[in-house]
């Protein structure tokens, strides 16, 4: 298995993005976000408060399916929002 290296002159490297950003570390934030709420079951394992006869057990877990999306939905919006920008940075070309 052979490994390309690239050599890239000191101005073309300087214009590149570090491999971790603000929107990138956000995305991952978004992405945990719903997996440490759900998974920290002793946080919701009790009984009340009801909600039309359904326990809070299971109407949370329910809750989290939107919210998980919406978390989602922003995680993919940031990492696009990278893209386009290391895009921009590599003067477009793919």
């Amino acid at each position: 298995m052979s490994t390309e290296v690239r050599q890239t002159s000191g101005e073309e490297g300087s214009r590149s993005l570090p491999p971790v950003t603000p929107e990138r570390v956000l995305a991952g934030l978004a992405l945990a976000v719903p997996v440490v709420t759900v998974l920290w079951v002793s946080s919701y394992a009790k009984l009340t408060p009801t909600v039309g006869g359904m326990p809070f057990f299971y109407w949370y877990q329910i809750l989290w399916i939107p919210v998980s999306a919406v978390f989602t939905g922003a995680a993919y919006l940031l990492v696009g929002r990278d893209e386009k920008q290391r895009k921009a940075v590599r003067g477009g070309d793919v």
